[in-house]
């Protein structure tokens, strides 16, 4: 007789799961154990190699780290969130197909989406895999925003999530001495990191202020544990000696070979560089960001509805029950907003019982629990509003570029060249900038340098725009829409992966 999950009979592989979810950060992970939990069948796609997304990064096993805990906030529940996926692994309730990037998603009937990804490393050897489900949960996370600035594309400049990604997966620095600067609270997390894993920060810079905050005593109120959060950043920089530089920005980066040192400047309060305040500090590299961007690709391309959110970025509509304006599709996380892996377990788990309780597979949801949990996300939705809205890029920031500041570095389009399209062959538009220019048309697909370019086109064709405060951050085309989530070989689109059910094919294909 079996005495443990591993022992347990392992059904097979379903034609059509009951739920598919891509990604398998905080949110996905907890949708996944929460439905898995419920008697759903569920498959989770996630383009890396482990489960945690990239707020819950790790060293792989053969870096012997001895305490990977040590780099994050409550590890506790990520590791709990990992024990119940292994054991529904292990009694084949969930099935998690790791370095998967999904390219797309389409209906695959009246109730069924049918997911395409692409497997293991580029080049000839790149696998194709399909999976299909009756419910869809788009778990995608975000990715930085970068502001560009003279100096931006030197070695030794990388990006704030990008240093702690570093750390935490790979448990090295970037350098030695490390200016962390940019906007948003992920500041405060990479400086104190950096910081305790032994780099020196000579300065940590914020173009923001967090007066914003203390605008909304009542929200504040309401989330204690995020007050509390902030408290113990703060209490961990003090403990190195760090204050961070308010209304200040790097607005160019100095080096040949490599950075050696920044320029920091006091800004205005449209984060105009205020003349003679410029001061330059020796580093040997850079950790900068401003801010997320909810990843949208797939949700657009099923035609999910997107909306404005306080900090200018887009991200999806969603009701109360983790809901999009397609039916059938769910989401939560950071599609819905940017707003914390703490919102992101809440929605996770939210959406799962929503499911559930319209899915003939599952067992009854706890109502009284969605209840409690849909009091728990609009309190920290409503946290997130204003995190978002403090930390709202200014209108001034472009007058930190020089013409000949690379904006789009996979094209290598300046500053200048952009507005040259604006000005003298009349883009009005992000798009038409594109077109003119090839902004946005190498590797990245515009993730790096949209916002800039949507800034500098917008900012071109609006005489008022310089004093408004809307100026950049609700120029351009609107959300993500790019057809595919990632790049993919031409084979993959001529001759897609073999879908489950069809007579003489393996559920799922998978190459390595």
């Amino acid at each position: 007789m079996p005495t443990s999950p591993s022992e347990q009979p392992v059904p097979p592989v379903p034609p059509e799961y009951d739920l598919a979810i891509v990604g398998a950060g905080p949110a996905g992970l907890a949708a996944a154990v929460t439905a898995a939990d419920l008697g759903m069948s569920v498959v989770v796609l996630d383009a890396a190699a482990a489960p945690g997304g990239q707020y819950y990064r790790h060293p792989a096993p053969g870096l012997g780290a001895a305490r990977p805990e040590a780099l994050h906030h409550g590890w506790a529940v990520f590791a709990d969130l990992v024990r119940r996926l292994d054991r529904h692994i292990g009694t084949g309730r969930v099935r998690h197909l790791v370095n998967h990037h999904v390219w797309t998603v389409e209906r695959g009937g009246s109730t069924a989406w049918t997911a395409h990804a692409v497997t293991g490393p580029d080049g000839p050897g790149q696998g194709r895999a399909a999976v299909t489900s009756r419910a869809l949960l788009l778990a995608t996370g975000s990715y930085e925003r970068q502001l560009p600035f003279p100096g931006w594309t030197l070695p030794g400049v990388v990006g704030a999530g990008g240093a702690q990604a570093m750390l935490k997966s790979g448990l090295v620095l970037p350098g030695r001495r490390i200016v962390v600067a940019g906007s948003g609270p992920l500041l405060l997390a990479v400086a104190g990191s950096l910081a305790a894993a032994g780099a020196t920060v000579p300065a940590v810079v914020e173009a923001a202020g967090y007066a914003g905050y203390a605008k909304n005593p009542r929200t504040l109120a309401a989330n204690p544990g995020k007050l509390l959060e902030g408290a113990v950043h703060g209490a961990a920089l003090l403990r190195h000696g760090l204050r961070p530089r308010t209304r200040s920005a790097v607005t160019e980066a100095h080096g040949t070979d490599r950075v050696e040192a920044v320029t920091v400047s006091r800004l205005d309060r449209d984060w105009r560089p205020v003349p003679g305040t410029g001061r330059r500090i020796a580093c040997d590299a850079l950790a900068v960001g401003h801010g997320l961007v909810p990843q949208l690709e797939l949700a657009t391309g099923l035609g999910c509805a997107t909306h404005r959110t306080p900090d200018g970025t887009y991200a999806l509509v969603l009701d109360d029950r983790q809901r999009t304006s397609v039916p059938g599709v769910w989401a939560a996380g950071e599609a819905g907003g940017v707003g914390g892996a703490q919102l992101a377990l809440t929605e996770g788990e939210l959406a799962a019982l929503t499911i559930a309780a319209v899915s003939r597979s599952a067992g009854r949801p706890d109502a009284r629990r969605a209840v409690a949990l849909r009091r728990t996300r609009s309190r920290l939705r409503a946290f997130a509003a204003v995190m978002a809205a403090a930390h709202r890029p200014g209108p001034g920031w472009p007058g930190w570029l020089s013409d000949d500041t690379d904006v789009c570095r996979c094209e290598e389009v300046s500053a200048g060249e952009v507005r040259a399209a604006v000005a003298d062959l009349g883009a009005h538009d992000a798009r038409t900038v594109k077109l003119f220019t090839r902004a946005g048309m190498g590797w990245c697909q515009g993730r790096m340098c949209g916002p800039a370019v949507d800034c500098l086109a917008g900012a071109g064709t609006d005489p008022g725009a310089d004093s408004s405060a809307d100026a950049c951050t609700d120029a351009g085309a609107g959300p993500d829409r790019r057809p595919l989530s990632c790049p993919v070989p031409l084979a993959a689109l001529s001759e897609p992966a073999a879908l489950p059910g069809r007579a003489g094919l393996p559920a799922i294909t998978e190459e390595p």
